[in-house]
């Protein structure tokens, strides 16, 4: 039976090991190379720019300008970051077995992050082929070269989601919930996690599967909905409440959950299983909204209908991930998500100063 006391991050190691981060240039992929490279590893992040596009953020004409400078900075800011930690960049496209295979062979990971995806739920079900490609083509070309004979990689990590169990049944799920994935993107994490667990079946490659939940943190472009409030607040918008601002969702800030994922790769606890790492206790949008209120206190919030698509949600339990990583989530929502919209509320500041772009 493990040692289910929490082991301290400080004792967590990844010296010796190459880390490819396929997929990881977002906002998921950046902080979590920041945090390999904090713990050992040399890291190599492969990205062809598709989703975090400075390109397409300058000539977007739906953007308002202080939008456009916010997300450019924080794209900017991602990168120089990475750069100044050591990280290596390799622009290319994931999808095409020979862009992976080069950036592999140099490389020689001994550990893969596989990241790459249309992270908005809504947006992947608009865009179907290009959400299924970015997933499942991406992953199938790093497993193909895991299972090569002379590949030093045995060991990848996937990116799934919460969405994969679908509407919850009760307030709560564990990993041993029955998912029941709906739409494009909540399928396509579903289908990722069958294939690394065949992988291991049929050759031998270690996985293991994070499955998170309602992220936010510094840095983040991709409309989440803990991004869209504190945006519309400091725009003068109301935060709209679908379904009165009930909906519960297992906030979850991004450093917590790169915790989980470095642990996952370095314990030996983490191999081949499948993780909640997730705070642990939903709460309501209701809540999410008095707290941006404590930022700007003059914003206006509105109820609107619940939107059908969106499954019911509630708490993840965290159980095995205490049990076989030593994980004990820190960043809980009151403090962590404050300390996040006054930190936005700063970077708009920041933006509201500079030109155009």
């Amino acid at each position: 039976m493990p040692d289910t006391s929490p082991i301290p991050f400080d004792t967590v190691d990844l010296t010796g090991e190459r880390v490819m981060l396929v997929g990881g240039a977002g906002f998921i992929g950046h902080h979590l190379a920041l945090q390999c490279r904090q713990k050992g590893a040399e890291v190599q992040v492969v990205d062809d720019m598709q989703i975090n596009n400075i390109v397409k953020i300058v000539s977007d004409p739906g953007l308002e300008d202080i939008r456009r400078r916010l997300y450019v900075n924080f794209l900017l800011d991602r990168f120089s970051m990475m750069r100044e930690a050591g990280v290596v960049m390799e622009n290319a496209d994931c999808r095409h077995m020979t862009d992976l295979t080069n950036a592999f062979n140099e490389f020689q990971p001994t550990k893969a992050v596989h990241l790459s995806a249309i992270s908005s739920a809504v947006i992947a079900n608009k865009a179907p082929s290009l959400a299924y490609d970015l997933q499942i083509t991406t992953l199938r070309n790093l497993l193909e070269l895991c299972r090569l004979k002379n590949s030093p990689c045995g060991h990848v990590a996937f990116m799934s989601s919460s969405t994969v169990y679908g509407d919850f049944e009760g307030d709560s799920v564990t990993e041993s919930t029955r998912p029941r994935p709906r739409g494009v993107y909540a399928n396509g994490k579903y289908m990722g996690e069958r294939m690394v667990r065949e992988a291991k079946e049929l050759y031998g490659i270690d996985f293991t599967i994070i499955r998170p939940s309602a992220l936010y943190g510094s840095r983040c472009i991709s409309g989440r909905v803990s991004q869209k409030f504190i945006e519309n607040a400091l725009m003068g918008r109301p935060l709209l409440l679908e379904g009165g601002g009930g909906g519960m969702l297992d906030f979850t800030n991004v450093d917590d959950l790169v915790e989980g994922i470095v642990r996952g790769l370095a314990l030996e606890g983490g191999r081949s299983r499948t993780f909640n790492i997730t705070y642990g206790q939903a709460r309501s949008i209701s809540e999410l909204a008095d707290i941006v209120k404590k930022v700007v206190p003059d914003v206006v919030l509105e109820e609107r209908p619940a939107a059908p698509e969106k499954p019911k949600r509630g708490t993840l339990e965290m159980d095995r991930a205490h049990e076989f990583l030593g994980f004990v989530p820190n960043r809980g929502l009151d403090e962590a998500y404050l300390e996040y919209c006054r930190w936005y509320a700063e970077e708009w500041k920041r933006a509201e100063q500079l030109p155009n772009v």
